[in-house]
């Protein structure tokens, strides 16, 4: 079963009706007022792409909102969003003063669950915006990791592997933001724990347009491996598509460098790095299944 569609039943029982129809038939739709509804307090997005918001704007504009904002009550006869933000910016770019909702009852950890939720569905947040809504969960409300991996559907470890992003500096957190650097990128610098390191590094990489791989050999103090194929012999191997196919699937699961060194007859080498004893402790973790009793 796709994460998507483990999501979207998760989303759906926490948010009972989910699309117009239901809404009606469970008569549960309501008409409010516009600017009584107020954004989700808790939205883990930073950034509303301008164009994509009136792209959604148009859509609505010719069939009508299909989905209902959810939202709950607050004082003074105004509503929190729970879940549409993006919903609730098209009509405003509308103009409209009324919007199709649903109430619901909801307290602050589900309202950033919910919020979480909803936009890990859509792939709308970035690995940033992802960490720090996960540390918020953890810090504000005390949510163990195991629930909170079963609550927003990851694995354990991809959990924890995005909150290692928000060991970042500021300045490298900016440019995974903008999509500058591939959460690979940022995972690859994790590992020189200088942050004066890391931004200098980040910023190479941006210029020069470094793969994920070729940052990882500089970080490991290698030449990156495009400088050396301009000055390689024509006998230089370079690794298969499928060699690096593995590589790289084992690198977004175990959130660490890994090579792959194929020999002949279907044997060869996985190589793993570790960067500090509590890195090794993690990895160990995630390939036993339990931590390392020593």
């Amino acid at each position: 079963m796709s994460e998507a569609k483990r999501l979207g039943r998760g989303l759906e029982a926490l948010l009972g009706p989910v699309s117009r129809e239901q809404a009606v038939a469970s008569g549960a739709l309501r008409e409010l007022p516009v600017a009584a509804v107020r954004p989700n307090p808790f939205q883990p997005r930073t950034h509303f792409d301008t164009a994509e918001l009136t792209d959604l704007a148009r859509s609505i504009e010719a069939s009508g909102l299909l989905q209902p904002i959810v939202v709950r009550s607050a004082s003074g006869g105004t509503y929190e969003l729970i879940a549409g933000e993006r919903r609730l910016r098209a009509v405003q770019q509308l103009g409209w003063a009324s919007v199709p909702a649903v109430v619901k009852e909801a307290d602050d950890r589900t309202l950033l669950t919910l919020a979480l939720v909803e936009n890990l569905q859509r792939d709308d947040l970035s690995p940033i915006d992802e960490a720090v809504g996960y540390q918020r969960l953890l810090d504000e409300f005390a949510v163990p990791h195991q629930e909170l991996a079963r609550i927003v559907g990851r694995d354990r470890s991809t959990v924890a592997n995005t909150l290692r992003l928000l060991k970042l500096p500021e300045a490298v957190r900016a440019l995974v933001h903008e999509k500058k650097l591939t959460e690979g990128h940022a995972r690859a610098l994790l590992a020189l724990e200088n942050p004066s390191s890391m931004e200098r590094v980040a910023v190479e990489a941006v210029t020069a347009g470094w793969s994920v791989r070729e940052l990882e050999a500089r970080v490991r103090g290698d030449r990156p491996p495009s400088i050396r194929r301009k000055t390689a012999g024509p006998d230089a191997r370079t690794p298969g598509a499928d060699v690096r196919r593995v590589e790289e699937a084992l690198r977004q699961r175990l959130g660490t460098d890994v090579r792959v060194t194929a020999k002949r007859r279907g044997r060869g080498l996985v190589t793993l790095s570790y960067y500090s004893n509590d890195d090794l402790a993690r990895l160990l973790e995630l390939i036993l299944g339990r931590p390392f009793a020593g």
